[in-house]
């Protein structure tokens, strides 16, 4: 008896424009593809970006509060303050109140990138073609499921 392979297309659910996750997945290339040259021009990577948007909005968060902010490990978010460090954006010292505590802190210069990147979000919109109440829905959408999906079993 042959073994027979199953014809994926009479099954809609294996297609690829079917799957949430690539349409995710290439929204978010699309998406960092528009921002790099809007971060270029302040000379900033998508992830310094993410970075400074946090510090903006609480500059003097702890290391670790900083990666749960992001999703991300201390792993990658530790050699990615040292050259924004080194860049002059940002410092990292000991807390006062737990030396095991490390506190990031914006410098003058982080300070001032703000304002250079006060147009990127207006920039944005405009590429979407959608309202901003469209996006906003559209992104609140997106975190509910980020939540669902990373909420424990």
């Amino acid at each position: 008896m042959p073994n027979k392979t199953p014809d994926i297309s009479t099954n809609p659910a294996l297609l690829l424009d079917n799957q949430l996750c690539f349409a995710l997945y290439s929204a978010s290339l699309a998406m960092t593809k528009l921002y790099k040259p809007l971060l270029d021009a302040l000379e900033l990577t998508y992830p310094q970006y993410l970075v400074m948007l946090v510090l903006w909005e609480r500059d003097g968060l702890s290391v670790s509060a900083l990666g749960e902010r992001l999703y991300l490990d201390s792993g990658t978010l530790t050699p990615l303050l040292k050259r924004m460090e080194a860049a002059g954006w940002l410092v990292r010292q000991r807390s006062t109140e737990d030396e095991r505590r490390v506190e990031v802190h914006l410098t003058t210069d982080g300070r001032k990138l703000k304002t250079k990147a006060a147009s990127i979000p207006r920039c944005v919109v405009q590429a979407s073609g959608y309202p901003v109440s469209d996006l906003m829905g559209l992104t609140q959408q997106v975190q509910t499921l980020r939540t669902r999906l990373t909420a424990p079993a």
